[in-house]
């Protein structure tokens, strides 16, 4: 592809600025855990389903022990007292405790520390290997049926109803899809619990359940067999169970997972320090799944404008990248996130995009970065639509993005229609077939726009990492640097589930994804 004329000091520069930032967000984390964090815990270890008032049991034990033990030793060494007095599985032992039959008091403190040790580690090792595993089987499965050429042509759905979804993915991947992302319902990021079982009803979007994940994930197994090629799975891991539905999609050998640092701080006002504490165990979990993640900065400028704060999605990318890489995420499992949205009416606009998505491509060439199609511009005029998706599909094959997100014509008006996602698809592969490699043939003029466009975004980028990396992460997002949205520290929902961990705190899990 076409390369930019950057400093190579400055991308050096602009990397070790983030990677400090992503430092001390570290030192804030590793004390810190969350009821999220711990809830987790207990899915990996097994322990599923939900009790006669609806309430999943990963929240009753964890609010059991929270009123009756000390939150800060975490959930681990308690619920392993428990399984060893019970001498049942990990979900006979929750049901046991959600009916009150065994509890968390008593004779369990007599047990000897290093039986409940090995019983803790027991567990750990058993839900590390389960995460191995379906990275294994991920990868078994895209020997078999290989993954298509990039750009991945990424398509939505979105009814509310997990079997509707399923029916609108198939005729997506006879279309050409190459991956299949299931919008979650709107309401959901705000709920601290996961949904159980199969749902046929939601706002914007269908639940993310462990049951929903599997029944989209058979389809598209069996969809990868009929195309010949592997066709990838994608959810949400944000809100208040970020780490919770990683899990799930973990155990369903989900592909992808929409897992953003800030994102649910600025555009749902989730606490930042929830987030950050959830948003660390979750990509623990992918890492060790083989779950990539993508990132929202494109989110970004659907409330700010992308002339102005091209460089707050620069830096959001670069810190994000040091984040991801503190969970032990490599390079290829990261997709960045960025966008096409300039308004149209800017004279050279298209040029400006070229030069913002060069710019995420050189950076992160290692990494199949995701780009997001207009939105904010998109009209009722569904040929001045199609229109802007077309330019948007030429910048994407002529910069060599990872994952293309495809824009449809109607999504101004209505939520699109199988047919609608069709017409989309034609674009896309339209427009990627005869411009495949127009990359390669073209060259930016060194002190031309398109040069000149992105090293001053990497400038300013530059500047604003300069000026968090003295002041801190959540400071800068006080003041509103990211998106045009303030939110503070000690603001939004899920802080009462954060808590500082004890002398006695055990999570013998996060020790072995650590290493």
């Amino acid at each position: 592809m076409a390369r930019l004329n950057l400093k190579k000091s400055r991308i050096n520069r602009v990397r070790k600025l983030a990677s400090r930032i992503a430092e001390d967000i570290q030192k804030f984390i590793e004390p810190h855990s969350t009821i999220s964090v711990e809830r987790t815990v207990l899915r990996l270890y097994g322990v599923d389903g939900m009790d006669l008032q609806q309430i999943p049991y990963p929240n009753r034990v964890v609010d059991l022990w929270r009123e009756k033990g000390d939150i800060s030793m975490g959930i681990s060494r308690p619920f392993a007292e428990a399984a060893l007095r019970s001498g049942k599985s990990a979900l006979a032992t929750a049901r046991l405790l959600a009916d009150g039959e065994i509890g968390f008091t008593g004779d369990i403190a007599r047990l000897a520390r290093a039986d409940v040790r090995r019983k803790e580690m027991a567990m750990a090792k058993d839900a590390v290997k389960a995460l191995a595993l379906s990275a294994e089987r991920k990868r078994r499965k895209i020997k078999k049926t290989p993954l298509p050429r990039t750009p991945w042509r990424y398509i939505i759905v979105a009814t509310g109803n997990i079997y509707d979804d399923r029916t609108q993915a198939r005729a997506a991947v006879h279309s050409g899809a190459d991956i299949i992302a299931v919008i979650r319902s709107t309401v959901q990021s705000l709920l601290d619990y996961v949904p159980y079982g199969a749902t046929t009803e939601g706002f914007g979007g269908t639940f993310a359940t462990q049951e929903n994940f599997k029944v989209m994930r058979q389809a598209l197994d069996e969809e990868s067999e009929k195309a010949g090629r592997y066709i990838r799975l994608v959810n949400y891991s944000s809100g208040l169970c970020m780490a919770e539905i990683a899990a799930c999609a973990a155990f369903e050998d989900l592909d992808i997972l929409l897992n953003d640092s800030m994102y649910g701080v600025l555009f749902r006002n989730i606490n930042m320090k929830r987030t950050f504490v959830d948003q660390y165990f979750s990509r623990l979990i992918c890492a060790r799944a083989g779950i990539m993640i993508n990132t929202g900065e494109d989110n970004y400028l659907t409330t700010a404008d992308a002339m102005e704060n091209a460089h707050a999605v620069t830096a959001s990318q670069l810190i994000n990248e040091a984040m991801a890489k503190k969970a032990g995420l490599p390079e290829d499992l990261l997709g960045i996130g960025h966008a096409f949205e300039i308004d149209p009416a800017i004279e050279n606009a298209f040029l400006y995009e070229l030069a913002h998505a060069a710019l995420t491509r050189q950076l992160f060439p290692n990494s199949p970065v995701k780009y997001m199609p207009p939105t904010k511009f998109m009209s009722g005029d569904i040929f001045l639509s199609h229109g802007l998706d077309t330019m948007f599909n030429l910048a994407s094959v002529a910069t060599g993005q990872g994952i293309h997100l495809a824009g449809i014509l109607t999504e101004a008006i209505h939520n699109p229609l199988m047919q609608d996602r069709a017409q989309a698809l034609d674009n896309i592969n339209y427009v990627f077939n005869i411009a495949r490699d127009l990359g390669p043939e073209i060259e930016f003029k060194k002190d031309g726009m398109i040069n000149k466009r992105a090293a001053q975004v990497l400038e300013e980028a530059e500047a604003l990492l300069e000026k968090i990396s003295g002041e801190g992460l959540m400071k800068a997002i006080s003041q509103g640097h990211f998106a045009d949205i303030k939110r503070g520290p000690e603001e939004g929902r899920g802080l009462d589930g954060v808590f500082v961990k004890g002398p006695g705190y055990s999570n013998p899990l996060m020790e072995l994804l650590d290493r």
